[in-house]
């Protein structure tokens, strides 16, 4: 196809409402438009092509978590040259969590775009973040490392991420752990003792974090506050995730059925 032909199906043809909201989100314009259309279909949604095959964005999503990892270490190892790989790791993984970039695909307008079937599981909380690594893998395909790196660096970052708050959050786990509790409508309590078996000259407190009475984080340290401060952060990092979600849904669900 020459480059009029290609301009007058961008502007005229079939696909012309995609080319313009991807220039719109991503400020580029599709070679393969394809890629970009597959990236907006999830699993729930696949579509069976000949020879019975489904497909669906389930491998460019797997491809644009790596170039998206890859891309926000970069970025963070240059702006901050002086910083520790903890903070950079614990950095990297605010800006890619799953929590994270669900709302960055909905202030793109991508949950507008995505196609899926609702289930109402927990599977499908973090559709849109998910078709956003999606659409990372399909720029990639496109048009290659630099441009990926060049939208999410100088486009979306500076737009959509407080790398001020991120680098400088609120370190006090159990008042975050509270304050999720308290906006998920769900009770929480702390059991902290000292380990009895445990030998040295200083002591040593086991602390585990009850959320709706089950136990989701445990932690150890020489303090009862440490260890509710370790017992909180593992219970954020697990509630985090969609092992997390299914545990509670299940509660819940269990909850409902003895009711």
């Amino acid at each position: 196809m020459g480059a009029i032909s290609r301009l007058v199906h961008r502007a005229w043809g079939a696909d012309r409402e995609y080319y313009r909201a991807f220039y719109k989100i991503l400020g580029i314009t599709p070679d393969n438009v394809e890629l970009y259309k597959l990236a907006l279909i999830h699993r729930s949604a696949s579509v069976k092509v000949e020879g019975g095959e489904s497909i669906n964005n389930e491998r460019l999503e797997f491809l644009g978590d790596a170039v998206l990892e890859a891309i926000t270490s970069d970025y963070l190892f240059i702006e901050y040259p002086h910083e520790s790989e903890g903070f950079l790791t614990k950095t990297r993984a605010k800006i890619v969590s799953r929590q994270s970039l669900n709302r960055l695909a909905e202030q793109l307008g991508l949950d507008k775009m995505v196609v899926f079937n609702p289930t109402g599981n927990s599977a499908q909380k973090h559709i849109f973040g998910d078709c956003f690594e999606a659409l990372i893998g399909a720029i990639y395909l496109d048009k290659g490392y630099n441009v990926a790196n060049r939208i999410v660096i100088n486009e979306l970052l500076p737009r959509f991420v407080d790398m001020d708050y991120l680098t400088h959050q609120e370190t006090d786990h159990k008042s975050r752990l509270i304050e999720w509790c308290q906006r998920s409508k769900r009770t929480i309590r702390f059991h902290t003792e000292a380990d009895g078996e445990h030998e040295g000259p200083m002591p040593l407190f086991i602390s585990r974090a009850y959320i709706d009475d089950m136990a989701l984080g445990c932690g150890r340290g020489s303090t009862k506050k440490d260890a509710e401060q370790e017992a909180s952060q593992n219970a954020l990092s697990l509630l985090g995730d969609e092992m997390g979600d299914f545990i509670l849904d299940r509660y819940d669900h269990l909850a409902d059925k003895s009711q």
